[in-house]
């Protein structure tokens, strides 16, 4: 009985595992595979023109960083854009949901409208605030409309990378607030009912029942901007150039990859050995926010 119980549970699994193939195929060809060979790279000299060759440095390659001017600089930009960014767009998230969700007239016009940059394509929003950023355009003759200083969005390498930031907080803020909108509803009336009763204002419900309340939604939002900002490329490369300008205040470390992997084929296996340090400092990142997010719903 137990053999033939065995038998048909052998038989189920294998099933199973048939059905599943055709998906364990494509992530293991797409997904896994590419991850293993990076990997493989980063401790190798890559030559893939001409002669290829893979020849084994050990952590040469990963010692390379420590020495490698620009790697330093695009790591710090990259820091630093994390650092501000992921708080301001969360914040901003938070406050736009918990507006739209407080029974405002015409909330749902503004829904659509503060949801429309999450729609618009990251090149075409890029080349907006890029003209807009021009000395003589809409941002400066605003500034100077109302008598505060005007700035070199672009070309002034102190306030280049903090027009990527304003651009960027303004565009992901709105897929962030969806999340919110919907973590919202679940959050019961009777709390808020409770907390009138007893006397408290709009502010002490949103500190005390809206806030802790959303804790777990607040966790998976500042991991995925903690991903996303890791991954900072596009909006740097237009703004730049591809050169990472001026003076390298928009050098990412994505942008860091491309240039040395596009623009000096030889140096593959330092690509790889940096694609896979900003891969375990992502890790890093996420790991200590879900520590610290576990750690505060224990109170």
């Amino acid at each position: 009985m137990r053999q033939s119980y065995n038998k048909k549970k052998l038989k189920e699994t294998g099933q199973g595992y048939f059905f599943m193939s055709p998906t364990i195929f494509v992530l293991g060809l797409f997904v896994i595979g590419p991850i293993l060979y990076a990997i493989f790279l980063s401790f190798h000299k890559v030559q893939l023109l001409g002669n290829v060759s893979f020849d084994f440095v050990g952590m040469d390659n990963f010692l390379r960083i420590a020495d490698d001017q620009r790697a330093q600089i695009a790591l710090w930009n990259t820091l630093k854009y994390v650092v501000i960014v992921v708080p301001a767009q969360t914040m901003l998230a938070l406050i736009l949901a918990a507006s739209l969700n407080a029974g405002l007239k015409g909330q749902k016009f503004f829904r659509i409208v503060y949801f429309l940059p999450t729609l618009t394509s990251s090149a075409v929003l890029t080349l907006i605030f890029m003209w807009m950023y021009n000395q003589n355009g809409l941002v400066n003759h605003i500034l100077a409309t109302i008598g505060l200083p005007t700035y070199n969005w672009i070309g002034d390498p102190a306030v280049a990378l903090n027009a990527i930031m304003i651009m960027n907080i303004w565009s992901t803020a709105p897929f962030f607030m969806v999340i919110y909108l919907a973590a919202l509803q679940d959050i019961p009336e009777s709390l808020y009912e409770a907390a009138e009763l007893d006397g408290a204002n709009a502010i002490q419900k949103f500190f005390f029942i809206t806030v802790p309340n959303l804790r777990p939604v607040t966790s998976f939002v500042v991991i995925m901007g903690l991903i996303g900002t890791f991954q900072l490329f596009d909006q740097s490369y237009i703004f730049s150039g591809g050169s990472g300008g001026p003076n390298n205040s928009t050098l990412t470390v994505v942008l860091l990859i491309y240039q040395y992997a596009f623009k000096n084929m030889g140096t593959m296996g330092y690509v790889a050995a940096l694609a896979f340090a900003l891969a375990i400092i992502i890790l890093i990142a996420t790991l200590i926010q879900r520590k610290f997010s576990k750690e505060e719903s224990l109170y």
